[in-house]
């Protein structure tokens, strides 16, 4: 392969388009006319200049043999696969678009436990004759939503900084509720020593 390669660049500067359609006797069609025929595949025409790099050829797609009659005539061989292959563009628009709806869901549920545990919080801040065993509840909601948050973190849908933010959130608003009702009481702080 690597021998019917470097024979392309012996070829003459003025070439004519070639076509896959084409016979060696007859004229190129144009593009138009190739493409408007029925049940076969369309190509465009294949143009060679003196210019060509090396690095066209070398991944096997094109070789160029000489003919056996008359040395100035060459023929191009091409192997055209039947499927186009999936733009580069559009596969990266299909997996953005699900990665959306997959992060969409998990950002939608960190906000509905969040917003869950916060309205029992509030719940049991307004309740005057609360008890200490209620808020157990409470810090079984929060351990969900803690955990939520984190798989979101491990898989990429949040940044850790945030999350640590919306886990803070929940814990000061808990301290704050068992303070309010007197089941905690904050350690004081140590004095400065100079």
């Amino acid at each position: 392969m690597a021998s019917l390669s470097s024979s392309c660049f012996a070829l003459p500067s003025k070439f004519k388009p070639l076509s896959l359609h084409s016979s060696s006797s007859s004229p190129a069609p144009s593009p138009s006319s190739s493409s408007s025929s029925r049940g076969r595949i369309a190509f465009s025409s294949l143009r060679f200049s003196a210019s060509v790099s090396p690095d066209v050829f070398s991944g096997g797609r094109l070789s160029v043999s000489s003919g056996e009659r008359c040395p100035p005539r060459f023929s191009v061989v091409c192997e055209a696969a039947p499927q186009k292959r999936a733009d580069s563009a559009a596969k990266r628009a299909r997996q953005a678009e699900k990665r959306r709806v997959y992060n969409k869901a998990r950002k939608s549920e960190i906000r509905t436990r969040m917003k869950k545990v916060l309205e029992e919080l509030d719940g049991l801040r307004k309740k005057p004759d609360a008890q200490a065993e209620e808020i157990l509840l409470i810090e079984k909601l929060i351990a969900e939503a803690y955990s939520v948050i984190d798989k979101a973190v491990k898989v990429g849908t949040m940044h850790r900084n945030t999350a640590a933010r919306r886990k803070s959130r929940l814990a000061r608003r808990k301290k704050a509720v068992e303070i309010h009702h007197g089941w905690y009481s904050p350690a004081p702080e140590p004095a400065a020593t100079a």
